[in-house]
């Protein structure tokens, strides 16, 4: 059983509908004891930061990410589910993330004839080639929409880059936590495969 952790986050039900078509097994919930319990859990997030937190802290939530993480099993976060597991973004200045690792969520420059937010399909340069990212060749094209951007101070956690006139850390993986910037379910067969990496690390 996989927990989709429910804080109203968009991409929920597109996530959901991508898990079951690899056919597993999942639960949207806000409850603890529920998400506690399952296999694996992925965070998803559309939203601005300072507000998720906010929900978040609100719900309970907070806490129970915090204590999923610590469980061991597989976590996946999605999209601003990867910025939210970092102390604090220029987004919301106010805002406390999570703190599980240590990195800046800032702006993209704009310029360079860039457009903000970085909308799209952009390609990948893979930096661990195990977990998520297991089988999958070359600089595959993935989806993002975001106008913030990760830079990991442990460069060590970082799987997978990408360049949209600066570097940015895409994907990160360390023990049992892995997170991408941009949308596996919404990007075609190389985020489907991605999934089922996740799903494959949670059935062991």
């Amino acid at each position: 059983m996989i927990a989709i952790i429910d804080y109203g986050a968009g991409n929920i039900q597109s996530v959901n509908k991508a898990l079951k078509h690899l056919c597993c097994e999942t639960v949207i919930t806000r409850d603890k004891d529920i998400i506690m319990k399952a296999d694996g859990a992925v965070l998803p997030g559309v939203g601005s930061f300072g507000d998720t937190m906010n929900t978040m802290t609100q719900y309970g939530i907070k806490d129970t990410v915090l204590d999923y993480t610590k469980s061991g099993k597989p976590f996946l976060g999605i999209c601003l589910g990867l910025q939210l597991l970092f102390p604090a973004s220029e987004e919301s200045p106010d805002a406390t993330g999570l703190g599980i690792f240590d990195g800046t969520i800032t702006k993209i420059p704009s310029g360079k004839g860039l457009k903000i937010p970085h909308i799209g399909w952009n390609s990948l340069d893979i930096k661990k080639k195990d977990g998520i990212f297991k089988g999958i060749e070359g600089n595959p094209y993935v989806y993002f929409v975001h106008s913030y951007y990760l830079n990991a101070t442990d460069k060590s956690i970082v799987a997978a880059q990408t360049n949209y006139g600066v570097t940015i850390d895409a994907a990160i993986s360390k023990d049992n936590v892995f997170a991408t910037q941009f949308h596996p379910e919404k990007s075609g067969e190389t985020g489907l495969k991605i999934l089922k990496n996740f799903a494959d690390i949670v059935k062991g």
